[in-house]
Order: C-alpha cells, then structure tokens, then sequence
C-alpha cells in the first residue's frame, strides 16, 4: 500500500478523469481540481477542488487547501487546458489571453505552489501535458500552439532549475485523443464533413496507427513519468504519444 499523493489539474476531463482512475488504481491518494464538477464517483479517500486555475487567486486557494490535506506531494499533473481554434487575424487579445493564463500561467503558479510540497519528502515529479502542437501545428491553433510550445520551453527550465531539489519534470505531448475537446474541433473542416464518427475515422487515417488514441493510453504515459521508480531517469524532456502521426512527412 504506498502513500504517494498527486494533484492533477483537469480532473474532470477526458484524459485528467482516466489519469485519476489510473493514479487510485495503483493505490496513489489523488488530489483532483476542475472548474467543472467531478460527480459522485472521486476516489473516496481524494480531495476534489472545483477551481478555475486560470485564476491566480484560486490557484493561491487550491494548494492552500493541499498543504491542509497532505503534508507532500510525489507528483502533480498539469493537465488542464482551453483550445481556442480561430485564425490569427480573428482572434481577440482576450481569448488569446484567456489560453495562455489557462494552458501557461497556470503551470508557472502551480509549481510555484507546489514546489515546497514537492520537496518536502525529498524530491517529486511534475508532468506537463502538453500537445503534439507544440511541434506540429495547424491553420487556426496559434493560440493553443503558443501555449503548449511555451509550455515545452518551461518544462525544460523548471527540470533545470528544481534539479537540486529532486524534483523531475517533464512533459506529454498528446496527439488525436478521442475526448470532448478533440470532438468539438472536428468542425475546422481538417479532417472533412459528415457526422462526428466519421470525421473521428477520417482522423484516424491521417495517424501512422490508423487509430485516434484513448484517454487511458495518454493516462498511462503520465503515470510513467510520474512515478519514480517508472522513469527516474528522466527529466526535461518531450514525450510524444500521437500514434505516429508526427512520424509521416506532410508532403506523402
């Protein structure tokens, strides 16, 4: 029975909500936060927070409310994210701003959060979720693109800079993920018309595996990195889980 906690950030989504059933399954004590609600079936001996943590002040609320449910952190998963999909020249300054405070803002101030809880027992783990974006990007992503490119760029500075504390931190690039975020894109006219099963196996098609990945898979990754004893050797770097689709040139 171990007694490693982590927090994760978008508990409440696709890939946070299979990330939390993974955590709890492997015995962790899991510490979920979500501006929507998580429903009935958190793991009972957790703590769900339901927050905005595109909000500086509610992030200072959520770890005060960590530190009083646990004394250390081993992990915390910054899961949580907004896709804005517009062109540039169609995007307000507003909606620009509100994904950078969501997917960047909010991994610099959480960490700073965390950090005493993460060196408290002498070290933990920070996993970024990032997106395949961040390398590979598309006509109307600037917005979403920018905040998980940054989001690599802080990844590798804090895996320097939290070295001398034990702490790793590295990030997941997720690629097609069938979760409500990936459907709602579908509509940008990148994977054709029809319904919504339609355009998910179009989407398909486009990837090396012929599959749009499961929450479960990119959930698995994240535990990896997470766990000490998983990846312990690692740090300050891009783990890519896209089903290949990064691997084909563009051009063929």
């Amino acid at each position: 029975m171990t007694n490693k906690t982590v927090l994760i950030t978008g508990a409440a989504g696709g890939i946070g909500r299979a990330t939390v059933q993974l955590f709890a399954e492997k015995k962790w004590r899991v510490i979920g936060v979500d501006i929507a609600e998580y429903g009935d079936n958190f793991p009972e001996n957790g703590l769900f927070i339901q927050a905005d943590i595109s909000r500086s002040d509610a992030m200072e609320i959520i770890f005060t409310q960590a530190q009083e449910f646990t004394d250390s952190l081993d992990a915390l998963v910054n899961n949580a994210a907004l896709q804005i999909a517009k062109p540039i020249l169609e995007t307000p300054v507003e909606e620009w701003d509100a994904v950078m405070e969501a997917n960047l803002r909010s991994v610099f101030l959480g960490v700073k959060f965390a950090h005493p809880l993460l060196k408290a027992e002498g070290g933990g783990a920070v996993v970024n979720v990032s997106s395949v974006h961040a390398i590979q990007t598309s006509a109307g992503m600037s917005a979403y693109a920018a905040s998980k490119g940054g989001l690599l760029a802080l990844t590798r500075a804090m895996a320097i800079e939290f070295a001398p504390d034990g702490i790793r931190v590295n990030a997941i690039l997720p690629g097609a993920v069938d979760t409500q975020m990936l459907r709602d894109g579908l509509g940008r006219g990148h994977v054709g018309e029809g319904d919504v099963q339609s355009r998910l196996e179009n989407l398909a098609r486009k990837t090396v595996s012929g599959k749009v990945g499961l929450p479960k898979e990119i959930a698995n990754a994240i535990y990896f990195l997470a766990d000490s004893e998983e990846s312990s050797f690692m740090t300050g770097q891009p783990m890519v889980v896209d089903g290949g689709a990064t691997a084909r040139l563009s051009t063929e």
